[in-house]
């Protein structure tokens, strides 16, 4: 066999060594998003995430040619819908429901959006990786459920509260380990919708308008 023949055999083979299973990828996934969790986005690198993750970093840049294009597609593989849109009958207990829900997944995000902020606004990729891995997910969720109370007539279609709902419910969400160094909770979130959210739009807890 000559050289070229070998090399021709070898050629395939090497192509598949080359591969990233989609469970591979996402270990490599989990490491970043760990890391920037738990160290900033300043201080994630393709070497630390290689050496975390096993492998080398050729490995990581054969997929990925930078940082930025790393995080964004862990960040877009990690997307997922943090607010359950649960129909409960009611506007008042489908936001109820969405508070008790996103709870428990708001001080992963919270460090996650505080690690990526400043490196985000520098980045158009990473902004809308941020945007599509967290940020749509939330929103859309929570559109349904306008267009569900719509639909029944429970709230009108323009009232005046309603463009600002999903900025109080993730401002509060997001801001409370900032403003007081205390998580958003359950018991904060689900009380600042029933005390504040709910009122607001002119509803009561059960959900008649008032």
């Amino acid at each position: 066999m000559t050289t070229r023949e070998k090399a021709t055999e070898a050629a395939p083979t090497a192509s598949r060594r080359s591969k990233i299973s989609p469970e591979r990828a996402q270990e490599f996934f989990d490491v970043v998003l760990d890391q920037l969790r738990e160290q900033g986005y300043g201080a994630v690198t393709m070497e630390g995430v290689a050496a975390q993750a096993c492998c080398s970093k050729s490995t990581l840049y054969r997929q990925w040619k930078t940082k930025p294009q790393l995080v964004a597609a862990a960040l877009r593989a990690g997307r997922c819908a943090k607010f359950f849109t649960a129909d409960t009958g009611t506007l008042a207990g489908d936001l109820v429901t969405a508070a008790r829900n996103a709870a428990s997944q708001a001080k992963p995000d919270t460090v996650l959006v505080q690690a990526l902020g400043h490196a985000a606004l520098q980045d158009d990729e990473l902004k809308g990786a941020l945007r599509e891995a967290l940020i749509e997910p939330e929103l859309a969720s929570i559109d349904a459920m306008v267009r569900r109370a719509v639909a029944r007539g429970e709230i009108a279609a323009d009232h005046p509260a309603l463009p600002y709902l999903a900025a109080q419910l993730f401002g509060v969400m997001r801001s409370r380990p900032i403003l007081e160094g205390r998580e958003a909770d359950p018991d904060y979130l689900v009380g600042f919708v029933e005390r504040a959210l709910i009122p607001g739009l002119g509803l009561t807890p059960e959900g008649r308008a008032t």
